[in-house]
C-alpha cells in the first residue's frame, strides 16, 4: 500500500483511539505494513473532543503525523467543522450518518456516512459503534485486508466482548459492501432487512 494518512474524530467515549490502534495493528501486525498513531484528548475523558492521527505505508514511516489526510473518519459534527476542511482533494471522508451534517464541500472528495450508532444499539450496546465504523472504513477504502482487520479486532478488545466486537464489525462490512454497490438508502433498507429476518 502506498503512503496513506489518517485522521479519526469525534468525541470521547465514541472509541475514536480504539479505532485507531485497530486500524494501526491490523496493517503492521497482520498485513506486514508499518504504522504508526498519535493521539489527543480533549480536558474531558468523554464528551470532550478526541482525534487520532494514523500513518500506513508498505515501507517505514519516517513521518509520524498527518499532514493533510487522504481518509477522515468523522463521529461528530465538532470533528466535521474541525477537521474537514483538512482532507486533501480527492480523498475519501467517512461519516457518522446521524451525527454529522455535510455542507459547504469545496474539494472533489467521496463521502460516506454510516449509521454506525444505530447499527450498535440495535445490537445492544452503544459502545461497539466504533467497531462498525472500522468494519465500514475496511470496505470503502479496499486500503487493508478484512481478515487483517477482523483479527486485529479480535486482539484489541475485551474477551468478554469480542463476540459482540466481531458481529459490529461484519456488519459495518456488509453496509459498506452494500453502500459501495447501491445508494445508501437502499443499503439501510438491507439491513433492516436483516436485522428482521434474526
Amino acid at each position: 500500500m502506498q503512503l496513506t494518512e489518517i485522521r479519526i474524530a469525534g468525541f470521547g467515549g465514541q472509541g475514536v483511539i480504539l479505532s485507531a490502534i485497530v486500524l494501526g495493528k491490523a496493517a503492521s501486525i497482520y498485513q506486514g505494513a508499518y504504522a504508526t498513531m498519535t493521539q489527543n484528548f480533549g480536558p474531558e475523558a468523554r464528551g470532550g473532543a478526541c482525534s487520532a492521527q494514523l500513518v500506513v505505508s508498505d515501507s517505514p514511516v519516517l513521518y509520524p503525523y498527518v499532514i493533510q489526510p487522504d481518509i477522515l473518519v468523522v463521529m461528530s459534527q465538532e470533528a466535521y467543522v474541525r477537521f474537514g476542511s483538512e482532507l486533501k482533494d480527492g480523498g475519501i471522508m467517512i461519516v457518522e450518518q446521524d451525527l454529522v451534517r455535510v455542507s459547504d464541500l469545496n474539494k472533489e472528495i467521496q463521502v460516506y456516512s454510516v449509521p454506525a450508532t444505530r447499527i450498535a444499539e440495535d445490537l445492544g450496546k452503544r459502545m461497539v459503534l466504533n467497531s462498525v465504523m472500522v468494519g465500514f472504513f475496511t470496505a470503502v477504502t479496499h486500503l487493508l485486508d478484512p481478515d487483517a482487520v477482523r483479527k486485529a479486532v479480535a486482539d484489541s478488545v475485551p474477551p468478554t466482548f469480542r463476540e459482540l466486537n466481531l458481529k459490529a464489525f461484519e456488519r459495518g462490512l456488509e453496509y459498506g459492501t452494500i453502500a459501495l454497490s447501491a445508494s445508501p438508502s437502499l443499503a439501510e433498507e438491507e439491513l433492516q432487512a436483516q436485522y428482521s429476518r434474526e
